[in-house]
């Protein structure tokens, strides 16, 4: 709950600071949770249970603007619930607040590099992983080392291993609202100003 806080409490505070739309956003939502039968016993109130449905119904799923919802919190009900006959469960509508990761087509991004292999690497964008091919790496023939972790160019000498930062654009990008693990998002950095953070760093110092 505590890691919960923080990355809320964090990301309120970039957003407010810069003051522009980010990767990261906070909004307040409204969405409908189901409280089965055997929550409802008599002398117990149904809100200790709302922040636990909410939060396993909605967190870790995309919603329907294709926004990655990783947290929820402040969640409150609206109103009665209301009961569908032959179910027994109460439908109950929720506000709450959400930090969204939200991703569009030729969007420019923040990621790790999680894992490389023979056909380029694997970057950690939060909780998503997003395929940057080696012929997108950089304007250069690169060779990979999977064993080492790491992807040179053969010229340039620069080179992306398991571990670094890396400024990306996304050119595709194929969500899986059934299973946010199989979407498919692919990435370039040749552009000028993307690439290995310690590479733009150089650019920047030439």
């Amino acid at each position: 709950m505590k890691d919960r806080i923080a990355c809320y409490s964090s990301l309120r505070i970039l957003e407010s600071a810069k003051g522009r739309e980010e990767m990261y956003k906070i909004v307040t939502k409204e969405d409908t949770i189901r409280i089965p039968a055997e929550y409802m016993r008599k002398g117990q109130s149904l809100d200790q249970h709302i922040d636990r449905l909410s939060m396993t119904a909605f967190e870790g799923r995309f919603d329907d603007d294709n926004r990655f919802v990783l947290v929820t919190t402040n969640h409150q009900p609206l109103g009665r619930g209301r009961i569908i006959h032959g179910d027994g469960a109460i439908y109950q509508r929720v506000r709450f607040d959400a930090v969204l990761l939200c991703m569009d087509d030729y969007e420019i991004v923040e990621g790790v590099v999680s894992e490389v292999n023979e056909f380029g690497a694997f970057v950690r964008i939060g909780p998503m992983e997003a395929l940057l091919h080696k012929s997108q790496i950089m304007d250069d023939t690169v060779d990979a080392n999977v064993g080492m972790g790491w992807i040179e160019g053969k010229q340039t000498g620069r080179r992306l291993q398991i571990g670094d930062s890396i400024r990306a654009r996304i050119v595709s990008l194929s969500p899986d609202t059934s299973d946010p693990r199989r979407s498919k998002i692919g990435l370039t950095s040749k552009q000028p100003g993307l690439g290995c953070h310690v590479w733009i760093e150089e650019d920047n110092n030439e």
